[in-house]
């Protein structure tokens, strides 16, 4: 038997079965054991055409049981392939296009990072030179401000703020008025008291040759006061710091002279000044 009419008789099968109402048994008619006259590329032939068959037959009966027409769609398989590719190539151009925006503000983020350390950097070098800058006119601010502060006071209330400020162990607040003070009442009654006390205020920063000066003007006339013996003791020691040891041995036997009745702790200070300036006896 011929494959050509071994399927028409398939077909005959498959029409005679739908119009009968059961399927039509196709696959089920052997053949003889002795004879294969189909060889290989028929058989696949035979298998290929019997698949479409089988598929075709089940359309029917479907059609059948809903009582409703059958439409088949022609498989366009090239339609779709050629519609996917166009998809993949529209992906593939955005995809690009993403690629390169991207990379523009890749480009954009790296240079303004620079620009922005690149100030960064500027600002810092602008604040470190602006700093000192700001602190001088601080201070010079503020001691405008103390200046025009003591300016208004009363001489008694200057002396007595001053005054207060060294009792108090403020020796740099202390400094300024007290130099103030003297600077501007010199004639005032404690001129040479605030003299004592600025001299003082210069030996707690070891500013010797400051101090030296302010106890001069302090023991001016050699006033009876319970501080001046005290005065020409401290004198005494600031001149042995400027390595003027003879000019120190000559305010303590001043001061010894003048102030025969000086307190104990004075006469101490003197003579430990005596031995440390190697004084005559």
């Amino acid at each position: 038997m011929r494959s050509g009419a071994f399927i028409a008789c398939l077909l005959a099968a498959l029409i005679a079965g739908s119009s009968l109402g059961a399927p039509a048994a196709l696959a089920q008619t052997p053949l003889p054991m002795e004879e294969d006259p189909l060889d290989d590329r028929s058989r696949r032939r035979l298998d290929r055409m019997e698949k479409v068959l089988r598929e075709m037959r089940a359309i029917v009966f479907q059609g059948r049981e809903t009582g409703k027409p059958v439409v088949v769609q022609p498989a366009d398989t090239d339609g779709q392939l050629r519609m996917m590719m166009q998809r993949v190539d529209d992906l593939e151009q955005s995809l690009t296009r993403l690629n390169q925006q991207n990379e523009s503000l890749r480009f954009d983020l790296e240079q303004a990072r620079g620009e922005l350390e690149a100030a960064q950097t500027r600002m810092l070098q602008l604040t470190e030179r602006i700093a000192p800058l700001e602190s001088a006119a601080a201070e010079q601010a503020r001691a405008a401000e103390e200046e025009a502060a003591r300016a208004a006071l009363d001489p008694d209330e200057a002396f007595a703020q001053a005054a207060g400020l060294m009792n108090g162990g403020d020796f740099d607040g202390a400094e300024a008025a007290l130099a103030d003070f003297v600077s501007r009442h010199r004639d005032h009654a404690k001129a040479a008291e605030a003299s004592y006390m600025l001299g003082q205020a210069y030996a707690v920063r070891s500013a010797h040759a400051e101090a030296a000066g302010a106890y001069v003007e302090a023991i001016r006339g050699y006033p009876k006061t319970a501080w001046a013996p005290d005065a020409m003791a401290e004198l005494a020691r600031e001149l042995i710091a400027l390595d003027r040891a003879g000019d120190a041995c000559d305010t303590l036997a001043a001061l010894a002279a003048r102030y025969p009745k000086a307190p104990v702790a004075v006469t101490r200070k003197a003579s430990a000044a005596k031995t440390q300036a190697k004084c005559a006896a």
